[in-house]
């Protein structure tokens, strides 16, 4: 049992060990160019050159602070009205129509129109960040309230539960799977933002890095940016994935193996 479990926490790095095993060969025989894609050591050598100049540890410091202020806003405010439109179906009425009508521009595109209110500052990066995470948490929140079991419901009316009681004890329990899942959807979109509005005439982060290695056409530090991004969603996954197995352990979806 022990050793299966030690398999499980490993399986799903042993398709990325492969390709990467791949690539050093494929590199190394001269199948692929390395002015297409250098070799792993050479990733790995450019990342510990970066790393001793600080300018690697700088560059994921300032887009994890955009990067965190965007889910920050973006996530609580479509939390807050996931769940305002969810339980009350004035607030539904008035607002959901709206928020729908939105969502389906996308917001990449609205680049021109942030760099024409924000500048090129910092505010327009984290704007951009905050509209990639809110639909997904709004969407997911608003889902999960609505289709919360109504007989659950019922049955906390019957045993006398307030709108509190009922809201703490039977709705958000039932919506909090839901809800998870759009943060997780979030946090993809999240990077997925940020890796193109720091490419917006930036000083710093990790889009930056990539986009002035461009320039003096530094392939290992190009695919080096996009490693860490990836390796930064991955992490990010992880952490939902770590507290949905806190919160939801009454969940049998969920529950210790």
């Amino acid at each position: 049992m022990i050793k299966l479990k030690w398999f499980g926490g490993v399986a799903g790095w042993l398709l990325p060990a492969a390709l990467i095993a791949a690539w050093a060969v494929a590199v190394q025989n001269s199948w692929l160019s390395s002015q297409i894609l250098p070799a792993p050591i050479d990733i790995v050598r450019s990342a510990i050159n970066l790393a001793a100049s600080g300018e690697l540890t700088a560059n994921i410091a300032a887009s994890a602070v955009r990067a965190g202020w965007g889910l920050l806003i973006g996530g609580g405010i479509g939390f807050l009205l996931g769940l305002l439109n969810g339980l009350s179906k004035t607030a539904e009425r008035l607002l959901d129509t709206t928020v729908q009508m939105i969502r389906n521009v996308p917001h990449l595109a609205l680049i021109p129109l942030v760099i024409i209110w924000f500048g090129i500052g910092e505010a327009g990066k984290v704007f951009l960040v905050t509209l990639g995470v809110f639909f997904p948490v709004y969407a997911n929140t608003y889902h999960g309230i609505k289709t919360s079991d109504p007989q659950l419901i019922e049955m906390g009316r019957v045993y006398g539960l307030n709108r509190w009681q009922l809201f703490s004890q039977i709705i958000f329990p039932g919506a909090l799977p839901s809800i998870l899942v759009g943060l997780r959807y979030a946090l993809g979109l999240m990077w997925l933002t940020l890796i193109v509005a720091e490419t917006i005439a930036t000083s710093s982060g990790i889009g930056y890095m990539a986009m002035n290695a461009r320039e003096f056409m530094k392939t290992d530090v190009v695919v080096l940016a996009i490693l860490i991004y990836a390796l930064l969603g991955k992490l990010a996954d992880a952490g939902v994935h770590f507290l949905e197995w806190r919160v939801l352990q009454w969940h049998p979806g969920f529950k210790r193996r």
